[in-house]
């Protein structure tokens, strides 16, 4: 039996166990739920061309949550023994007995549970190779080593794989499971400047195959080209201006949308965001699209963590929001439907008529800053101010001039959402977000 065929028969023993659970649960309980998530992996890390760590994991979780009018417990267990399993849900209904009424509590919406698995290709299991890991590793550390003798050290690469299947029953009578991988591979390299000024940065890549993931190669040669701009860094007088985010860090600016629109945020009326559906909040050229069905995704789910199917969704059109991000608690809370995203935001693609050139970009920055890291969690969802220590280059007339470091730039992010001017069509495909570079009007910096 190959290794595909071992995870495919694993994955059906997987759903008679939530089954049974379920079944041993209804006794006692009005409603039930069972999620079991079991992953399979390998992470080798290596130093200087030289392995130094090599760790498999094999992991097992079931959690059970009970319904006893509108009272909820939850219990999990690392064993999946019919014992322990048993146990497992004599906790959570022990717990139900203890915890106050809630009447928002409760499963998803029955209407809107998944009825077909789509086929994603979301799984490509590989060999657990410490070897060949280890190679890949090292051909990265050794790429970016070579690339200047500014370089002095590395900080370490890696080549991680994951794969495993996803379980969700109810006692809707629902089973529904799919399987997934997932292949990262990183490179941190140190250089030295003059003055004995040191700077680290890093390449990755990651991917659902490990076909679709960058060379080694590439990686170590991403590393290191970014470490060896860095050197030299200056401050800036502090003032007002355009700031431009490089592609890989707007993505981390619209994950600040996400984070504003889910509905934990919303019920609890802890986000800058409240009321604000149907409202412009980005210019009218501006949209975002999620399809959770994309083939090897990175966001790509046929249901979330209770069960709800997952669908093609505008978040923003015309600069509009059109949705919140709703788990079912969430949506009764705020009397409204939910939505499929108790596990977090699926693909969103930032779209807009004219995506422009990183050229074209530097160009309509004009003099400002290019920000290609930020540090710190300065970031209010509740009131939307923004205050982060930053890294990047100064331009200057549509040119990059030189590197700057130790800076703070700070907005709201009503305003940058507002006051964007342009995205990229340098569009960074390694995360759930996928946008270009993103030109805002002007921030605040602060440097000497």
């Amino acid at each position: 039996m190959d290794l595909e065929q071992q995870i495919t028969q694993q994955r059906i023993e997987l759903e008679l166990i939530a089954l049974k659970a379920l079944k041993i649960a209804s006794i006692t309980a009005n409603a039930c739920e069972v999620t079991i998530t079991k992953s399979t992996g390998l992470s080798v890390s290596s130093l200087m061309c030289a392995v130094e760590n090599i760790e498999f994991m094999n992991d097992s979780i079931l959690k059970v949550t009970v319904y006893k009018g509108k009272r909820k417990g939850s219990a999990s267990t690392s064993e999946l023994s019919m014992k322990a399993i048993q146990m497992t849900i004599a906790a959570a209904l022990d717990i139900a007995q203890y915890t106050s009424e809630d009447l928002y509590s409760g499963l998803a919406s029955k209407e809107l549970m998944v009825q077909n698995i789509p086929e994603l290709d979301l799984f490509c299991p590989d060999i657990l190779d410490p070897n060949s890991a280890s190679k890949i590793a090292i051909t990265a550390e050794k790429k970016a080593l070579s690339y200047n003798d500014k370089i002095k050290q590395s900080n370490g690469a890696n080549f991680d794989v994951c794969y495993g299947i996803k379980v969700y029953g109810n006692s809707y009578d629902l089973i529904a499971s799919y399987l997934f991988s997932q292949y990262q591979m990183s490179c941190s390299i140190i250089a030295q400047g003059e003055n004995s000024e040191m700077e680290c940065d890093y390449g990755y890549s990651i991917a659902r195959h490990k076909s679709d993931l960058l060379a080694p190669e590439i990686v170590g040669r991403e590393a290191a080209f970014k470490v060896v701009n860095r050197l030299g860094a200056k401050k800036l007088i502090t003032g007002t201006y355009p700031v431009m985010f490089s592609a890989d860090i707007a993505s981390g600016l619209i994950a600040h949308l996400a984070r504003a629109i889910s509905g934990e945020s919303l019920h609890r009326k802890s986000s800058f965001l409240l009321g604000y559906l149907g409202k412009q909040i980005f210019p009218k050229w501006f949209n975002i699209s999620e399809d959770p069905h994309v083939l090897r995704g990175l966001g790509s789910k046929p249901f979330d963590n209770e069960g709800l199917y997952t669908k093609n969704c505008q978040i923003i059109s015309n600069g509009i929001l059109m949705t919140y991000l709703l788990s079912s608690y969430s949506a009764r809370k705020m009397n409204m439907i939910e939505t499929g995203h108790t596990a977090g935001i699926h693909n969103w693609f930032i779209q807009c008529i004219n995506k422009k050139k990183k050229s074209q970009m530097l160009t309509e920055l004009d003099t400002g800053l290019l920000v290609t890291e930020v540090i710190g969690q300065g970031v209010n969802i509740v009131t939307g101010n923004y205050s982060r220590g930053a890294v990047g280059f100064w331009v200057k007339n549509g040119q990059v001039e030189h590197p700057v470091s130790e800076i703070t730039i700070a907005s709201n992010l009503k305003d940058m959402f507002r006051n964007i001017v342009a995205i990229g069509n340098d569009v960074d495909t390694r995360s759930k977000i996928q946008t270009g570079s993103i030109l805002v009007e002007s921030m605040k910096i602060a440097g000497n």
